[in-house]
């Protein structure tokens, strides 16, 4: 019986380690963005720069020991191991479920999205069947001998690793985030955005919400007691993202960019001085080629005006010009810079700036 508890506990334990770090280690850049939120709330920025070592290394040891658990290879060193990382996790979790420092850990990535309590009582269940585990780690002798054991090791560390560094160089090769390619941004038959009017009574200070044109301003007496006093807008369409692009106006472009029925080219930073600028030229011609053809090319960041204007006389690359928030930029592409293009609001590809495509394949797409 004991043997049958310790073989569903290890099988168990074992596959939420190996899914929990492959969702994580197909987007480590991700999980590297996660951590440095972790290092804000704690105050210990200076830390940040270790934030994408820390992620890959996170990844490929939680992969590992759900493989060495899964294969039942290093039991004791393996036990030790992952009970030490689960007390952690869990405290941690608790404390994030009670305080909310960040609000989501990214304990399986962008795959599965969980409250901090709902990650806490995750952990609990885990600790649960790792007691057996933990408890029989002397009992039970492995059926591989040491060569095969370290052999297996190596290729599993060193073929994770290998495939965290890949989606770091390229993107993940698997995109769980509303940008993914082939998704169509365009909302079907679209509904005008609501106003709703805000007015203050001059007396009593009591306020008013009225969805607009649906107020009283043909009353004379009711229009000299209220004054405007604010404006509230509703937007009724269901939209596969949240995520919004402005002029330097502050005006909303989004739908603009997503309503064109022709390639457009966006060129995302969400730092235009972190960004490695190496293949610039080669994004100069895929511009250049774009408005030949006369579609749209635009740069999207997330830095201020002067480092706009800056980058521009410093690199001599001018284009349509709007701005975002750099969290959602990142979740858009996961290179600084990248190039998204869209087609009649379809995101038919995506690339990182060191593996960018001829502008042939780009229009061959679709």
């Amino acid at each position: 019986m004991i043997r049958i508890a310790r073989m569903i506990s290890r099988l168990f334990v074992g596959l939420v380690f190996i899914f929990s770090g492959f969702v994580k280690g197909v987007d480590p850049l991700g999980t590297a963005y996660r951590i440095e939120d972790y290092f804000i709330a704690f105050g210990t920025e200076w830390a940040i720069p270790f934030a994408l070592p820390l992620a890959v290394f996170l990844c490929v040891t939680e992969f590992s020991l759900g493989v060495f658990l899964v294969f039942n290879i290093f039991k004791k060193f393996t036990a030790w191991l992952v009970t030490l990382m689960m007390i952690f996790f869990t405290f941690l979790t608790l404390n994030d479920a009670i305080f909310n420092p960040v609000p989501d850990c990214g304990c399986f990535g962008d795959f599965l999205i969980l409250t901090n309590w709902e990650t806490f009582y995750k952990n609990i269940v885990i600790d649960f069947f790792l007691i057996f585990v933990f408890f029989t780690r002397n009992k039970f002798d492995s059926v591989y001998n040491k060569t095969t054991e370290w052999s297996l090791a190596v290729l599993v560390v060193f073929g994770f690793t290998l495939f965290n560094s890949y989606n770091i160089n390229r993107l993940p090769v698997l995109d769980f985030r509303s940008w993914k390619v082939g998704t169509n941004l365009k909302v079907e038959n679209p509904q005008p955005l609501e106003y709703y009017l805000i007015y203050k009574n001059k007396t009593t200070g009591d306020t008013e919400e009225y969805l607009s044109p649906n107020y009283p301003f043909n009353d004379s007496v009711w229009m000299s007691q209220w004054e405007y006093s604010d404006m509230r807008v509703v937007d009724p369409n269901e939209r596969v993202s949240d995520i919004r692009f402005f002029d330097l106006a502050g005006q909303d472009i989004t739908d603009n960019i997503v309503a064109d029925p022709m390639y457009h080219f966006l060129l995302i930073s969400y730092d235009l001085n972190e960004g490695d600028w190496e293949n610039l030229e080669k994004m100069k011609e895929i511009k250049r080629l774009a408005e030949e053809n006369a579609y749209s090319f635009s740069l999207i960041t997330a830095s201020s005006e002067d480092v706009i204007v800056d980058f521009q006389k410093e690199q001599e690359f001018y284009s349509d010009l709007y701005q975002s928030d750099d969290i959602d930029l990142k979740t858009i592409v996961r290179s600084n810079p990248g190039l998204v293009v869209l087609k009649d609001g379809e995101i038919i590809g995506k690339w990182a700036q060191g593996h960018l495509p001829e502008y042939d394949e780009i229009i061959k797409l679709k």
